[in-house]
């Protein structure tokens, strides 16, 4: 049978699977003061605990020695020069505190190892580990469901979740070891704290047009689909990663009651409008849709640009509001017209 596309608008209730993380804006970097060869190693895996002022690591360094060297001459020649504040100056530039300037001041003895502290309490990462952190978010593929059976009427129903695909924060060995080299002023670590956390949510570059910075988003966590959160998007970034292009929409959670790498799902209503086939009438080839439409008494088969699954219906994303398409499109398969634009298209 023949069938003419159904033009209109239809409301969809769009679900997007996202992502609790840490918020890149509260977070610090450890960097190495002075050159050396890291001697100790407190820290052995990422997004361990660590707390302000906590020891991370002591650095060998000769440099550090070489500035204490010149500390004590001066002082030992003349107590009162000028330059003695000059050299503590510098040792404390280097990372040593006062209490450990004084204490070489005292003994006359050297130390060869500098401490390196924790400058805020929550979760630390190797340089290499935050790197990656850092583009933590979801490669979306999201699938959208009609809210209604109609053209133009208002309404909303579920759909099924995407097939996005998000990064969990996890726990792994750092990259940094004891006897590894490092240079002054390397960043070493970056801490992040969970004070203030964010939800991460993926679209298709197709519906990037209708998120706007300030919308509200209704969410929750798949294994609680009664509890219902809602956040204001704070953030809308175009996203290219692993060959894919997608727009990241960022909501910053006030509290902490979530945990990081939780799996939550929002949903969004999308308007989509233009002509609509059965999912029938439409051949999906992978890469490519067919429809066969038809032409004086024969059936040709066509290439259309599809947007949208939704709910049996699919929308085309081009004008082919004169075609008149064959309705099971499964049906003309072993025709040898569609055999013969197969090999054309080769």
């Amino acid at each position: 049978s023949v069938i003419k596309p159904q033009g209109g608008t239809k409301i969809f209730s769009l679900q997007v699977q996202g992502i609790i993380t840490y918020d890149t804006r509260e977070q610090t970097s450890i960097s190495s003061r002075v050159s050396g060869r890291i001697e100790r190693l407190l820290i052995k895996y990422n997004y361990q605990p660590v707390k302000k002022g906590q020891l991370i690591m002591e650095i060998y360094s000769p440099d550090l020695a070489a500035a204490q060297r010149e500390l004590l001459f001066i002082y030992q020649s003349d107590a009162n020069n000028p330059m003695l504040q000059k050299a503590k100056e510098r040792l404390s530039l280097l990372g040593m505190q006062q209490k450990q300037i004084q204490q070489v001041l005292k003994t006359g003895k050297i130390s060869y190892r500098i401490p390196v502290y924790s400058n805020a309490t929550g979760y630390i990462l190797d340089n290499t580990a935050a790197a990656n952190a850092s583009t933590a978010a979801p490669a979306a593929s999201p699938q959208s469901a009609p809210s209604d059976d109609g053209m133009g009427a208002m309404g909303s129903s579920s759909s099924a979740a995407s097939n996005s695909s998000a990064s969990t924060p996890t726990s792994s060995a750092i990259m940094l070891r004891e006897g590894q080299y490092v240079g002054a002023g390397q960043s070493l670590f970056t801490i992040y704290t969970n004070k203030n956390l964010i939800a991460e949510f993926a679209f298709d570059p197709s519906v990037s047009s209708q998120i706007k910075k300030g919308q509200k988003l209704v969410f929750y966590e798949p294994s609680d689909k009664q509890t219902v959160y809602t956040g204001t998007i704070g953030l809308i970034q175009p996203v290219f990663k692993e060959g894919s292009n997608f727009t990241i929409a960022r909501i910053y959670l006030q509290d902490n009651k979530f945990q990081t790498g939780k799996l939550v799902t929002a949903a969004i209503p999308i308007v989509s409008k233009g002509w609509w086939l059965p999912q029938s009438a439409v051949l999906n080839l992978g890469n490519k849709s067919i429809v066969f439409k038809k032409e004086q008494d024969v059936f040709v088969p066509r290439e259309v640009k599809t947007k949208n699954n939704a709910d049996g219906m699919v929308l085309i994303d081009q004008d082919i509001s004169d075609w008149d398409i064959a309705s099971n499109a499964a049906y003309m398969i072993d025709s040898e017209s569609f055999i013969k634009t197969v090999s054309e298209h080769k």
